[in-house]
Order: C-alpha cells, then sequence, then structure tokens
C-alpha cells in the first residue's frame, strides 16, 4: 500500500524542516510528501529543495485559501491508496507509517486519525499547551488520544483517508477553523468508517506563545457554533462546558470580593487539581506550573469564543467568514 502524506504550510519553514527530517527516518518506505505553501510570504521552498534527493518529496506553491482547501489541492495530486494529512508543526516518529500500515491491513477503515504527544524535547511550555488541549481537566479527553464507545472524528493534525472518501465527499470544505471536524462529520454521514490507530501518534509542537495559544483555541470556539450551524448534530453537552466553566470562574471571582474569600474555593481546587496532575504525567514540577495558566487559556479561550460566536451567528445572524477578519492567521 502506498500512501501520500499532505501537509499545508503558511510561514512556518523551521517546522517542515523539523517535520521533513523526520519523514526521512521512517521504516516503511512506500510514501511520497507533498508540499502545499498557502500562499506564505515566508516560505519553505529552501527548505524543500533542502530534501530534493528524498524521493517522491514535492512542493507546491498556491494562493492563500485556507488549510481545508490547500490539503484538497494536495489530494488531488497525490498518487498513494490512501492521503494522510499532517500539520507542519509536527514531528514524526520513525515507526508511524508502519504502524498505519499494519492497522490498516488488519482491519480496512475508510478513515482513520491518531493521538498527538509531547516530546520529550519540547519545551516546558509546549508540553503545558499539550497537556492544556488532551488532558481530561480541560478537554474532557476528547482530542482522540483513547478509544471511545462513540464514533470517532479524526482531526488533521493526524487524519488519513482513502482515495474515494476524496472522490465521494469532494475534501474538505472551506470552512477556516473546524474543518477537519467538519470532514469527519461528511464521511460518516456518507456511511464511511473511522478508526483511532492509538499506536500511529505525532509529537505535535503547539504554539509557543500564550498569546498565539489563545487565539487558537478562541477560534476553535468560534468554529464550534459555525459546526452546529452546518451538522446540528454534532453539539453536545461537552461543548458548553468551557463557557460554563469561564462564566463560573467570573460568578467565584466576583463572590469572593463581595461577599466572602471562600467562595473563590472551587477555582482554586481546580488549579490544584492541574498542577498535580501535570506534574504527575509529565514528571516535572515547571510544567505543572505552566499547565495552570494554558489550561486557563484554554477554557477562557474557547469558552469566550463559543459565547462570541453564539452571539454573532446565531442571535445576529451574521455570515461565517466574517467571524476570523480580526483572527484568522495573525
Amino acid at each position: 500500500m502506498k500512501y501520500s502524506l499532505v501537509i499545508p504550510v503558511y510561514n512556518r519553514p523551521q517546522e517542515v524542516d523539523e517535520l521533513l527530517e523526520s519523514l526521512t527516518k521512517q521504516t516503511f518506505k512506500n510514501f511520497e510528501v507533498i508540499l502545499v505553501e498557502d500562499g506564505s510570504q515566508v516560505t519553505c521552498e529552501e527548505i524543500a529543495n533542502k530534501y530534493k534527493a528524498e524521493p517522491g518529496i514535492r512542493y507546491f506553491f498556491k494562493d492563500n485559501s485556507g488549510p481545508g482547501l490547500s490539503r484538497n489541492y494536495g489530494a488531488e495530486r497525490a498518487t498513494g491508496d490512501y492521503i494522510i494529512f499532517l500539520d507542519s508543526d509536527c514531528v514524526i516518529p520513525e515507526h508511524y507509517l508502519r504502524e498505519v500500515d499494519h492497522a490498516l491491513a488488519s482491519g480496512y477503515s475508510d478513515a482513520f486519525g491518531g493521538p498527538d504527544k509531547a516530546h520529550a524535547s519540547f519545551t516546558n511550555l509546549q508540553k503545558a499547551i499539550n497537556y492544556a488541549m488532551t488532558s481530561f481537566l480541560t478537554t474532557g479527553g476528547i482530542r482522540g488520544g483513547k478509544k471511545r464507545l462513540d464514533v470517532f472524528y479524526p482531526r488533521s493534525f493526524n487524519m488519513g483517508y482513502s482515495k474515494e472518501v476524496f472522490n465521494k465527499t469532494g475534501g474538505f470544505s472551506s470552512m477556516r477553523f473546524g474543518e477537519d471536524i467538519d470532514m469527519s462529520l461528511r464521511i460518516l454521514s456518507n456511511g464511511f468508517k473511522t478508526m483511532l490507530i492509538d499506536k500511529a501518534f505525532v509529537w505535535h509542537k503547539r504554539r509557543t506563545k500564550f498569546k498565539s495559544f489563545y487565539k487558537q483555541v478562541f477560534n476553535s470556539g468560534i468554529a464550534r457554533i459555525n459546526l452546529y450551524l452546518r451538522h446540528p448534530q454534532s453539539l453536545k453537552a461537552v461543548h458548553f462546558l468551557p463557557s460554563l466553566f469561564l462564566i463560573g470562574c467570573l460568578f467565584f471571582l466576583l463572590t469572593a470580593v463581595f461577599i466572602h474569600p471562600y467562595f473563590i474555593l472551587p477555582v482554586l481546587v481546580f488549579i490544584l487539581l492541574v498542577l498535580i496532575d501535570s506534574s504527575l504525567k509529565n514528571k516535572n514540577v515547571a510544567v505543572g506550573f505552566l499547565s495552570v495558566p494554558a489550561s486557563f487559556i484554554q477554557l477562557f479561550g474557547y469558552g469566550s469564543g463559543f459565547l462570541y460566536s453564539f452571539w454573532k451567528r446565531i442571535i445576529l445572524k451574521k455570515d461565517e467568514f466574517s467571524m476570523y477578519v480580526k483572527t484568522f492567521y495573525k
């Protein structure tokens, strides 16, 4: 079986260098790499040329259209049996494609995905952000690290599907954020099967600053309402929790200030749980301390984006793309 690895890129040449370096070490060799430069001002063409001796690495430059349509651009040029989508800020373990091939040979699936993890070499801040994005305390553990009783929704940082899926669904939509969940929902609605390959994980470097991390999760909160308007069945109770957490923290803070300090205790308990849990999981107290602000940013950012989008899209009836005028790719 041959695999086509499609990687959309926007102004991240250094990340692409690390990603391509990791792909040269794959123990499974029957694959091609398709780099799609999405209108970047700082391109990775020089980095791609650095690896031109490696067979199967192709580079394309196109006008900016967002990640979803850039993935489609790459998929249209793919020659593999399966198309695998990776984010440019990922580093790929050498066993990744071997695990994918073994899993698909053992039990066919139209589409699949794998989890993401923090590599030991990542900075403490990157590990803290990774914790905030994957912990049960912050996201309910819904990002695909473990098998669940309901269906699995692959995410585009580590997602693959067959050529048949691409041909029938038309690939990713023009959504600027949430396009991977939209794609997973359309895969399932077309009768295809998805599978989690837990051993096919990637090391995901995440954002390197709290400010950019906040923008990312704020846009994710916006995207959840956009997804609801496209797929009403996709909105679950868990998606309201960050907004409830935000409102709850504000309530406890105000009551602690104006009524009694004891009202701040629930917030302090959450802080302590995050500190202990992250310190133990990362075996690093410094990461544990950084995970506290990272977790609040994750929940406050997503929750405020969700409420902002609810107000703009549900109440004021604004269009989908107007939501990102000030936040997309900044």
